[in-house]
């Protein structure tokens, strides 16, 4: 059985710091020692340009590929679609085809499960994989849903719809009721935190008194910065754009904090005599 911990970052909202937390905890689990797979889930491809890969369209194998590939009866090998980037982890990039083979899943046997289907071999090889979803709770995303452990959800202090994240984790309820029974929510994350007004923590307090008693509330809070938004358009994380950053240190907190409770959930879940670590 695999050790691999499969996780997807969720919200069908944008602009809430989504795939930098993608790539930014895939990076700084990697410095953590993993091996980290990240997965761009994204006909937007929002990830796949963020890690430098600029040209989406001359992509010769996306996500879309292996899933076109599987839904046609012709399974690929998922390890011809990974691109190793320069900071430790590895990718399966998108782009705007993903939005067709969407349209090409209606018909297809078992649609909910054919990401999970092409990339189920190669949690063999990774510690991590993580899935930047689409901001919309669509097919795609629901295939996401289907192959991942646990859900992490970003959000932005703002004052939040209540039915906006109802219907995200009602969405997750159905995926583990009748699709995957051992998803989870690992957590909320607040994201693009302005900590020179009090609205975040009036936020994370809403976030508490609505949500807290099902769903964990992260400690970390990643800050706002311009930093950020200028690694984005280098193809850098914000580890090589700027590692002294409060960004840099804030997602190497968050990082450690995911592993603290991947430890914890493990000793939970193994026979006592037979947990080592």
């Amino acid at each position: 059985m695999s050790n691999c911990k499969t996780i997807a970052i969720a919200n069908q909202k944008g602009g809430v710091g989504k795939t930098t937390t993608a790539f930014s905890l895939g990076v700084a689990l990697a410095k953590e020692g993993k091996k980290v797979l990240l997965v761009d889930a994204d006909p937007q491809g929002d990830l796949t340009t963020y890690m430098g890969y600029y040209n989406q369209d001359e992509i010769p194998i996306t996500i879309s590929t292996l899933m076109e590939q599987y839904i046609e009866d012709e399974p690929m090998s998922p390890e011809r679609a990974i691109l190793q980037h320069k900071e430790g982890v590895d990718l399966i990039p998108s782009n705007i085809n993903l939005a067709m083979t969407e349209v090409n899943m209606q018909n297809a046997m078992k649609r909910e499960s054919v990401m999970k289907d092409c990339l189920e071999r190669t949690k063999d090889y990774y510690d991590y994989i993580i899935v930047d979803c689409m901001p919309s709770l669509s097919m795609i995303t629901t295939n996401a849903l289907s192959m991942v452990d646990e859900v992490i959800i970003p959000v932005q202090p703002q004052y939040l719809s209540a039915k906006g994240m109802g219907n995200l984790l009602g969405t997750i309820a159905k995926v583990k009721k009748h699709i995957n029974k051992e998803l989870e929510v690992g957590g909320i994350l607040m994201t693009l935190v302005d900590r020179r007004t009090k609205l975040p923590v009036q936020v994370k307090q809403e976030l508490e008194d609505n949500y807290g008693k099902i769903v964990k509330i992260y400690d970390t809070q990643i800050p706002i910065a311009i930093k950020t938004a200028e690694s984005t358009s280098k193809g850098k994380s914000i580890f090589e754009y700027d590692k002294n950053s409060s960004v840099a240190t804030a997602y190497m907190q968050f990082a450690k904090e995911v592993l603290k409770e991947d430890v914890k959930e493990r000793r939970k879940n193994a026979p006592t005599k037979d947990y080592i670590r």
